[in-house]
């Protein structure tokens, strides 16, 4: 079988084409928004303290996952693009692998928690402050980051347990544990059923909560005369519904597929969709629709713009006075 290999080599989403070139400055600049879409929700959160509540709680973090998701997969994206040096090492494969199952089943449990908490918001808003208490949303946030982890470490440390004998180019832009599968050597079929376990855990069980929550909130909204916030509601509930089906439709897709029927190209444009377009979509949908949010922006940017215009008065000042001495 010749000896284990020490490193691999990603081959990468795009070619050097023009077409490829086009595709990959689109992925760049959905890379770019996605970040600073969640890292402008980060800074309204922390610097508001109306949004001091447990559902913005959940929100930040979500923006944190996201944000720490897209930059564990696109900068070495780019820079093999653009060096052209694709090599990884072995360990750097294994992190690669742990950061982002940690982010992306951390993420799967907080999406969850956030619909609980929606839930209770809608269904039984008089008795919200006893059901999603700050100590609740810190447990379910820290219960998020642990379980990601933990599924993290075991994958990761699975993975790189395998013999990949000679087969070092992995046709893909970043170390995904069942691409890895291919690579190996011996036998695989305990750990893929393991895995399949695992995914039913971190997938099919919180998806299951986020579907039972948002059937009860559409119960609850069904009962209600006003058809204006009939709609309203609708509205909210169907696009986190949407996002949260694009997310888990597609990482089932790719950890929930038997082996036989993978394809490379397939697996490479789902997860670029649910690691690189899905955090750009979460700000969006789940909080700059936010009335309290779209305020609070409102309001930084109007403070921006008055130290901006302060400043320039200032400035003009200081000129005016300086030439006032000159004369």
């Amino acid at each position: 079988m010749g000896n284990a290999t020490a490193g691999f080599i990603l081959l990468g989403l795009f070619n050097h084409t023009r077409a490829h070139l086009v595709l990959f400055v689109l992925v760049l600049t959905v890379a770019l928004n996605s970040v600073v879409g969640n890292a402008l929700l980060l800074l309204l959160i922390q610097q508001d303290r109306r949004l001091h509540t447990p559902m913005y709680f959940l929100l930040s973090q979500l923006s944190l996952m996201d944000m720490m998701l897209v930059s564990t997969t696109v900068p070495p994206m780019a820079a093999g693009y653009f060096t052209g040096k694709k090599s990884i090492s072995k360990a750097g494969c294994g992190f690669q692998i742990f950061f982002f199952l940690t982010l992306g089943g951390g993420e799967c449990f907080l999406l969850a928690a956030m619909s609980y908490d929606r839930y209770v918001a809608i269904c039984h808003p008089l008795r919200y402050p006893v059901l999603m208490s700050w100590q609740l949303g810190l447990r379910l946030t820290l219960g998020s980051w642990l379980l990601g982890a933990a599924d993290g470490a075991m994958q990761a440390a699975a993975t790189m347990s395998f013999q990949f004998c000679n087969r070092n180019e992995i046709d893909h832009f970043f170390c995904e544990a069942p691409v890895l599968l291919h690579l190996a050597c011996g036998k695989t079929s305990a750990f893929e059923f393991v895995m399949y376990i695992c995914c039913v855990l971190m997938l099919l069980v919180p998806f299951s909560l986020i579907l039972t929550s948002y059937g009860l909130i559409l119960a609850t909204v069904l009962r209600i005369r006003s058809i204006e916030a009939r709609k309203k509601a609708f509205a909210t509930c169907s696009s986190h519904v949407a996002v949260v089906g694009l997310f888990y439709g597609a990482a089932i897709f790719i950890y929930m597929r038997p082996t036989s029927s993978r394809s490379a190209n397939h697996d490479k444009v789902v997860s670029a969709f649910y690691t690189i377009v899905t955090p750009m979509l979460n700000p969006l949908i789940y909080s700059l629709r936010n009335s309290e949010v779209k305020g609070s922006l409102r309001k930084c940017v109007a403070r921006c713009a008055a130290l901006t215009s302060r400043d320039t008065l200032v400035c003009l000042d200081f000129s005016s006075c300086t030439k006032r001495k000159d004369i």
